[in-house]
């Protein structure tokens, strides 16, 4: 990136479907600088280009998985040839709230719409004329719920209710009880991080599998002897059932058929056990499928750290596995409904590791704090942590969607785990 008008990170934030299960991402291509009105036009340039490159060159593609992806249109990209690299059955053309809808606007989303793509319009509140054409050419409609207060949201529902194929989606979703709300009302798709907050139950225990699981992965910290892990998993058997499908599976490229716990402890490697174990830890553990955006996010979180970490301190795989475990550690209260205190009670936890989950120090916690400003789509704080870390925006951009890649395939092959 030449200038610090280019200086654009890719963000994205998910999109849930009425079973809390993972339907698509929007991509943000925010701006690392404080963008002002002089260079808007630069800006808009730049995010063309940036779209571009995630596309042509960085493979966002397939780094979404079998999810789609929501890209932002104001009128200036949506009437651009740019949109000409986009795969149509993967991408949502979301129409800003700004674009003006004129006769040539409807006949471009006529015309892309008959190209392959769905098309969504963006923090929909009140209804006038002027919308009908689209309404009556869009899939999705997005409702800001911070511009509605509830009798508002109520009709604003019931309205768009007129057309009865569109698929209404509720964003800037901030907890649960909100998104309750909103189905309730009739919406089909939910976007926030209402599914990612803590919520914390004063004095509440750990229930025994999480128990078992946060045991085994302090003793896998510790370095304890293969035995001990073997009698910890002999008294668990899911977990070890779960581990001797892994070891079998074609992923490990294991030739040798693995026919006890012992021989898949020594197969699977420490540091593959270990991110196992972390990884399990999101997953339903009475079977059945995943707990998917949770999961999802904690694996790209934690990918996304230990790729950063390459890049800073190459060959340090202490530091790497460090970066890795803060990611997929920090989202851990929100998963157990426990405070860090009491998940760290039994895992010996390094210090940085501990620093950067209580109280966002050093490198890793810088590292989180990059990834956090990824998800909610903050360009400065990207720009300010990555600045700190010495790290530039498209190595970033590379790293993050290599790690959204890596989550789409742990989600898929912990189906049914």
């Amino acid at each position: 990136m030449d200038s610090s008008s280019e200086e654009i990170f890719i963000g994205r934030q998910p999109i849930l479907d009425r079973e809390q299960q993972l339907f698509a991402y929007e991509l943000l291509f925010r701006s690392g600088s404080k963008v002002n009105a002089a260079n808007v036009d630069d800006d808009v340039a730049a995010t063309a280009n940036v779209i571009n490159h995630a596309f042509a060159e960085l493979g966002i593609e397939q780094a979404l998985g079998p999810y789609k992806g929501f890209v932002n249109c104001d009128e200036t990209l949506l009437l651009s040839d740019i949109l000409e690299v986009m795969p149509t059955e993967k991408i949502v053309l979301e129409v800003l709230e700004t674009v003006e809808v004129t006769p040539q606007i409807i006949e471009r989303c006529k015309e892309l719409k008959a190209r392959g793509f769905m098309l969504a319009l963006d923090d929909f509140t009140n209804y006038e004329d002027k919308f009908r054409p689209l309404l009556d050419l869009i899939e999705i409609v997005k409702v800001d719920l911070k511009l509605l207060d509830s009798p508002g949201l109520a009709r604003t529902t019931q309205m768009l209710k007129r057309w009865p194929t569109l698929r209404l989606l509720a964003e800037k979703v901030d907890s649960r009880e909100q998104a309750r709300y909103c189905m309730n009302l009739g919406f089909d798709l939910f976007q926030g991080y209402y599914f990612a907050k803590p919520a914390i139950i004063a004095g509440k225990k750990l229930g025994h599998s999480q128990l078992s699981l946060v045991r085994l992965l302090g003793l896998v910290l510790e370095d304890s002897d293969t035995a001990v892990l073997e009698g910890v998993l002999k008294h668990e058997p899911g977990l070890a059932m779960n581990l001797m499908r892994l070891t079998n599976s074609v992923a490990t490229g294991v030739l040798v058929k693995v026919t006890s716990l012992r021989h898949a402890i020594t197969v699977l490697g420490r540091r593959q056990l270990q991110r196992w174990l972390q990884l399990l830890l999101y997953t339903n553990p009475q079977g059945g499928n995943v707990a998917s955006p949770l999961l999802q996010l904690a694996a790209s979180r934690g990918r996304l750290m230990e790729l950063l970490a390459i890049k800073l301190h190459p060959g340090r795989r202490d530091f790497e596995d460090h970066a890795f475990m803060t990611g997929i550690m920090s989202l851990m209260p929100t998963l157990m409904s426990a405070p860090f205190e009491e998940i760290l009670r039994g895992i010996s936890v390094v210090a940085d590791v501990r620093d950067a989950l209580e109280k966002g120090d050093g490198e890793l916690g810088s590292l989180l704090k990059l990834s956090d400003a990824l998800e909610t789509g903050d360009g400065q704080v990207c720009h300010d942590q990555s600045v700190k870390l010495g790290i530039d925006a498209q190595t970033v951009n590379l790293c993050l969607t290599q790690a959204l890649a890596w989550a789409s395939s742990i989600a898929k092959e912990n189906e049914g785990v």
